[in-house]
């Protein structure tokens, strides 16, 4: 140990010590404006539904968990021992990037918190929520061109601007890469998944041809890192002197390959929440229709019954059969093979 530190020392680097997986785990640090947004919105969530209970309405504890644990998740990303060596390692860096654009932004998403706050407040309040929801910034944002490239453009804009060095080395640009890489990512998840209300719906097959879209720019960006031959940050770790673990070249190639790995990666819980959004979503739109089929022929039969009634009060002879509707009347569905029989008139 004593030499390692002779080693680093002579080298002029005053960072921490050689990585290990343990890390991960064992290393921390404190990234205070994190840990207080995560304070803050976990707690209002929470006080949301303790109000709703009190009301009597039943929030879903799935919602719950999963946004608390994208907070817990922020957490982890910015003050383990990711934290601890994500101005040391391009691969630390890398890895931390993926997951504050896309696994905590999902997370929060799926935890639906506009729809708690709405559901949590007053009526007033809520129709003020709503109409800001629908107004045309918001549209805007939310069209479907405008959050994928909110989602895309980022990890390009931040491997080949001065952004990536600038995160490095400033404080305060290393807390804003922390917090604006979360809050692009819930502006591409929350319209997508249309979980929480929105400015404008847009079929779900759109989010899925987006995600395909999405693993390209993914394997696109890290074959620029693995191949383009050139060295992001170059002045900036090469006087950091590091003594220990990969040359500039092969941390590059190993933080290209988990850009592109674990970009895909992730990518899967989307497409498996897209999915079951899609078939929760038809179950309830045929649900519906089923019911106002059931209506109509209900108030169809009452409104016979109650002809045929009145026919009789009157004298007048029933007919044995009901008179045919007039074209353009005759409900399709008692004709249709497939739903005939649901209403007495197959065979």
């Amino acid at each position: 140990m004593q030499t390692a530190q002779t080693v680093m020392a002579a080298t002029g680097y005053h960072g921490p010590p050689p990585w290990q997986w343990s890390d991960l785990a064992t290393s921390w640090t404190a990234e205070p404006v994190v840990l207080a947004l995560s304070v803050l919105l976990g707690g209002g969530y929470l006080l949301g539904v303790r109000r709703l209970a009190r009301a009597g309405t039943r929030w879903q504890p799935t919602r719950t968990l999963l946004f608390l644990g994208g907070l817990l998740l922020w957490i982890w990303c910015t003050c383990s021992g990711l934290g601890v060596y994500e101005r040391i390692l391009f691969t630390d860096r890398a890895v931390q990037v993926v997951l504050l654009l896309m696994l905590v932004p999902l997370l929060l998403a799926m935890g639906a918190p506009v729809s708690l706050l709405v559901e949590a407040s007053p009526p007033q309040r809520q129709q003020r929520i709503l109409r800001v929801l629908r107004s045309g910034p918001s549209k805007v944002l939310m069209f479907p061109a405008v959050s994928t490239a909110l989602l895309m453009a980022p990890p390009w804009l931040l491997y080949f601007t001065p952004w990536y060095e600038k995160s490095l080395s400033s404080g305060a640009w290393n807390i804003g890469l922390h917090v604006s890489l979360v809050l692009l990512g819930l502006a591409y998840f929350w319209p997508r998944l249309q979980l929480d209300p929105v400015g404008h719906e847009y079929p779900h097959l759109v989010g899925l041809f987006i995600t395909f879209a999405e693993v390209i720019f993914d394997a696109a960006l890290g074959i620029v890192l693995i191949y383009g031959g050139h060295i992001v940050a170059d002045h900036y770790y090469t006087a950091l002197a590091r003594p220990w673990g990969p040359t500039l070249a092969q941390d590059q190639t190993w933080g290209g390959n988990g850009l592109w790995v674990l970009g895909d990666l992730v990518g899967l819980p989307f497409i498996c929440a897209l999915v079951r959004r899609m078939i929760v979503q038809g179950r309830e739109e045929n649900a519906a229709v089923d019911a106002a089929l059931d209506a109509e022929f209900e108030a169809q039969t009452a409104a016979r019954a109650a002809a045929a009634a009145a026919a009789a009060t009157t004298g007048t002879a029933a007919a044995a059969d009901p008179a045919p509707e007039p074209d353009g009347m005759r409900p399709w569905w008692l004709d249709d093979p497939n739903l005939k029989h649901r209403y007495g008139t197959g065979s």
